[in-house]
């Protein structure tokens, strides 16, 4: 291990783009195809691995939901998010912000109950493990309709107190932001926080609308902005978090090598980027592993590093003392080190 990846793995940081369905190892699809007596059409674990080879999001999200479908109970579920806090943990991950997508399951008549009481008990664990806190983020499929979005919404009300956030994702191309306007307005006067998938495959113009349509707090992903400077001066001055994933970057093409990314044009721009996994099981690596290609690939300073795990946490939805608690194990780390 070199000293950067050593300096990388004990950084304090927070992860605030995840999808828990995302984290689904080969290996435990597997062993819940078993669990579960479903029939699934990979005969080994490195079937799946070769199956992994897309070059796009529709095809990335052919083999999600197909994956998916050994999900059943709530055991399941507890099961998914436990071996994700297992491994954000031994990557120095304190505090986790975590998407699921209720839509997937309950259309295969998964009740909401049984997904999210199996995620809440796997949080609750983490906690208790590894002092790793979390929060859910409920997202809605962009490529179901606004109605459905909503009955969802409906169906996670005797669990709103344990809901962060929602947000919206799934195929991004065709599906403006702006056909969720109705839901994000209503989730915002149920007081939830609000994150939304813009600017990925998505031109500039989804930027502006999550923005100025559903008024988020936070852009999921964000790279196509740095094509409108109006908008990148935008973002920057608003102190817009940006949670940027390197190695899903690099496999759904939105970069063609690891060495054109741009993390460090951005934070030189002074724009509020994170570092974050999205879907690790699928795209290469955990957080740290999305830390560690961006400093190889563009010589990242200890000093970049820091910035990212800083903004992190202030781009978390943490409360302000538990911010500067996580700040002060930053700098406390940073000092210990030769």
């Amino acid at each position: 291990m070199t000293d950067i990846d050593a300096f990388i793995a004990g950084l304090p940081k927070a992860e605030l783009h995840l999808h828990i369905e995302g984290s689904l190892e080969p290996e435990l699809m597997f062993a819940l195809a078993k669990r579960n007596g479903i029939a699934i059409p990979y005969a080994s674990v490195e079937d799946v691995r070769t199956a992994y080879a897309f070059s796009n999001l529709q095809g990335f999200l052919d083999i999600y939901y197909a994956g998916a479908d050994v999900l059943r109970t709530r055991e399941d579920f507890h099961d998914l998010a436990t071996a994700y806090f297992d491994r954000a943990a031994a990557d120095g991950v304190l505090h986790a912000e975590i998407m699921f997508d209720p839509q997937t399951h309950t259309a295969r008549g998964i009740a909401f109950e049984t997904v999210i009481e199996g995620l809440l008990s796997a949080c609750a664990q983490a906690e208790t493990e590894h002092g790793l806190t979390s929060r859910l983020i409920l997202c809605f499929l962009r490529h179901l309709s606004e109605a459905e979005a909503l009955e969802t919404l409906a169906q996670a009300e005797p669990w709103l107190d344990r809901i962060a956030a929602v947000g919206l994702d799934s195929s991004e191309v065709g599906h403006p932001p702006e056909k969720f306007a109705r839901v994000f307005a209503t989730a915002r006067d149920k007081g939830l926080k609000l994150v939304a998938h813009a600017g990925e495959e998505g031109p500039p113009a989804y930027v502006y609308e999550a923005l100025d349509i559903l008024q988020v707090d936070r852009i999921d992903h964000g790279n196509r902005s740095l094509e409108d400077m109006t908008l990148t001066d935008r973002l920057a001055r608003e102190d817009m978090p940006l949670t940027v994933c390197p190695l899903s970057n690099l496999k759904l093409c939105v970069i063609d090598q690891m060495e054109d990314h741009p993390i460090d044009r951005m934070l030189d721009l002074g724009l509020h980027a994170t570092i974050n996994s999205d879907d690790p099981a699928y795209f290469g690596g955990y957080v740290a592993d999305n830390y560690r290609a961006v400093a190889t690939a563009r010589g990242l300073t200890r000093v970049q590093l820091v910035t990212l795990a800083r903004n992190s946490f202030t781009g978390s939805f943490l409360p302000p003392e538990a911010v500067a608690a996580h700040l002060e194990r930053i700098d406390a780390y940073v000092a210990a080190q030769p």
